[in-house]
């Protein structure tokens, strides 16, 4: 039996009492149905789990996609839940649909998308995404939801706050067609790109930028290298009412401004590479990630996780809050 460090981005986690790997819808309802309680797990890249976890493990490894650009609102693509996340945005910028060249190199499947509403560089799925396709382990029965009934917000959705609810079965997209990005919004990127904040480029120049930008803070995964076995960015941005002077940070629209969680670390002494034991760390090339430098154990993992929470509390007063999900 495979344990669930062979299946996390992290490599972390006890194995399970059972693994059933379901490649299609019928087969997601099917398992499911027969282990309504089991873990859903799909790319395992937003994950902490419990070395003591045995329970139950379905994951989803349904594949493929259906288009349609007949609509005068561009294309309008159903993916499934168990499709590689990178491949489908590779597929979005060849074809001409745009919306999602941002969110290149993000690990993970498709499904996962809508529950952590992810984001980065100006962009999140809640944009494009149309509707959702889930099984409602609570009515037994397959239903769509709409983006207006998904309630996403900051890395969250309806189906993270209802996890037990759940299983997402296909996500569709409505991409408007083109070749050229949104406005640029981030130095960062401007500066990768040698344009200035506003300027557009073509999309799959954005999408190599932001994948040469990831790969350098170790967050495009490579076996080889124990920077990327993580789960990419451990702690979301807090949002607060003043930013601490000199923090990175940007307006909300509810009146509330995000501050760089990542700033907040290092200001409070918390430098690249960090550990308190040797087996777990902050990441050598960027902040936000915590790492297992090879044979770390999900204890260890939350013992930094919890250090690093508690002196970026002492230092500003902020509560920083994990992105990751922790299954015991």
């Amino acid at each position: 039996m495979r344990s669930l460090a062979e299946l996390t981005t992290l490599r972390v986690g006890g194995t399970p009492n059972s693994l059933v790997v379901a490649t299609s819808e019928s087969e997601i309802i099917e398992a499911v149905s027969a282990n309504p309680n089991a873990l859903i797990l799909g790319g395992g890249s937003n994950v902490l789990v419990s070395d003591n976890f045995h329970g139950d493990v379905i994951k989803i490894e349904s594949l493929g996609f259906e288009n349609d650009e007949s609509a005068c609102a561009g294309a309008w693509v159903t993916v499934a839940a168990g499709h590689n996340w990178n491949d489908f945005v590779a597929t979005a910028v060849a074809n001409g649909w745009t919306g999602i060249e941002g969110l290149a190199g993000i690990p993970g499947t498709v499904g996962a998308t809508p529950i952590q509403n992810v984001g980065a560089y100006g962009q999140s799925v809640s944009e494009t995404i149309a509707q959702v396709r889930a099984w409602n382990r609570k009515t037994k029965s397959v239903d769509t939801i709409f983006a207006a009934d998904c309630e996403f917000g900051y890395r969250s959705s309806v189906f993270k706050a209802n996890s037990d609810t759940w299983v997402i079965l296909s996500v569709t997209f409505q991409l408007p067609l083109g070749t050229m990005s949104a406005p640029i919004a981030y130095n960062e990127l401007a500066a990768k790109l040698k344009v200035e904040l506003g300027d557009r480029v073509s999309t799959s120049d954005l999408q190599s930028a932001v994948l040469e930008l990831r790969a350098g803070k170790g967050m495009v995964l490579d076996s080889a290298d124990h920077d990327t076995w993580s789960v990419g960015s451990f702690f979301m941005n807090p949002r607060v009412t003043t930013a601490p002077e000199n923090a990175p940070h940007w307006p909300e629209a509810d009146g509330t401004v995000k501050v760089s969680a990542a700033w907040l670390i290092e200001q409070a002494g918390f430098n690249k590479g960090f550990t308190l034991n040797g087996r777990a760390a902050l990441s050598s090339k960027h902040t936000l990630a915590i790492t297992n430098r090879g044979d770390a154990t999900s204890a260890d993992i939350s013992e930094l996780a919890d250090h690093i929470v508690a002196g970026v509390k002492s230092k500003f007063d902020i509560e920083l809050k994990p992105e990751a999900t922790f299954i015991n």
